[in-house]
């Protein structure tokens, strides 16, 4: 949202006439809040926000259902979006009035904007959007929050509950590579994908590979990103993750002989293969090995500690420790 309408929605209740100055309110009796005799910190509430919820807590007393009340919730839940009693008391009134619920999307979409990592907002979103049905606008208003902040925990949480309730699925694999495209590093995209495909199609043999395919391709592209070494950790749980699996042990290998020894400027972003390899030796249980795993432990630990992770020295020390040469 941009200042000028933030400011304007600001501008609008600020020249908003009192409640208690309209005529159709002059049968509400206002009900204070109670604060008990002796306040602690009591909170320094503007004049138009006292006033309000004075006129709130009356209606809700009496439960008033009417479409002054609906426009009463709708300057509380300006003044304060993140109160879950306003938001529930304005869905009694949307439903008791059978209104149109394609313009509440609208106002919601609005508030969402302005407050887009405000729980309370995109839980009313959510039940209004089951109570319509109305499911066609959701994916690419959710993809525009997305595009200011691509990490919105909540904007996520609420694409998964709709994908999952409505069968959305079609796009989604192409929308997360899309947004991986433009930042490899998106965890929350990297978590999406598996998301989808654990819902969907689930981690088959011909899965495995083609998702062993895709994670490759982006660690190659981009090896000191933690997202995608994740992923990989992921989907190799579906493998056996052992050196008897070539695959993934050869992927490693192959970085790390023909990448990473050949790195002299920045070593640094082998980090996570090297990690990764240790993760692969120690559970790597064919007896025949042992003392050759324990001896690359040791010298990758080496490696870690004193040139590429030495910020935690201490940690590769003990790892090392543990499950390398004593």
């Amino acid at each position: 949202m941009s200042n000028s309408d933030s400011d304007n929605e600001s501008d609008s209740l600020s020249n908003q006439l009192e409640f208690s100055h309209r005529p159709e309110w002059s049968d509400v009796v206002p009900i204070e809040q109670d604060d008990g005799l002796n306040p602690v910190v009591r909170i320094a509430y503007s004049d138009r926000f006292r006033e309000t919820f004075d006129y709130i807590r009356a209606c809700m007393k009496t439960n008033e259902m009417s479409e002054r009340t609906l426009d009463l919730t709708k300057t509380a839940c300006q003044l304060n979006p993140a109160n879950y009693t306003v938001w529930y008391y304005r869905r009694k009134i949307l439903y008791h009035l059978k209104s149109d619920l394609n313009e509440e999307l609208a106002f919601i979409g609005q508030m969402i904007k302005e407050n887009p990592k405000n729980y309370q907002v995109w839980e009313h979103r959510r039940l209004i959007v089951e109570r319509s049905g109305h499911t066609s606008n959701e994916l690419s208003f959710i993809a525009s929050i997305l595009q200011n902040d691509s990490k919105n925990y909540h904007a996520w949480q609420y694409r998964q509950w709709l994908l999952k309730t409505y069968s959305l699925w079609s796009n989604e694999l192409n929308y997360i590579d899309q947004l991986l495209q433009e930042d490899i590093r998106n965890n929350s995209a990297w978590n999406q994908r598996y998301f989808v495909i654990a819902h969907t199609t689930g981690f088959k043999d011909d899965i495995i590979e083609r998702e062993l395919d895709y994670v490759e391709k982006h660690i190659q592209s981009c090896p000191d990103n933690e997202s995608s070494w994740n992923y990989l950790r992921g989907i190799a749980r579906f493998r056996s993750i052992n050196l008897n699996d070539q695959r993934i042990w050869n992927f490693c290998q192959n970085l790390y002989e023909n990448h990473f020894q050949k790195d002299d400027f920045n070593n640094r972003q082998w980090r996570f293969l090297l990690g990764y390899m240790i993760e692969l030796l120690i559970d790597d249980d064919r007896d025949e090995k042992r003392e050759e795993n324990k001896r690359m432990i040791t010298d990758l630990c080496e490696k870690l500690a004193l040139q590429i992770d030495s910020i935690r020295k201490k940690y590769w020390r003990y790892i090392q420790e543990q499950y390398g040469t004593k």
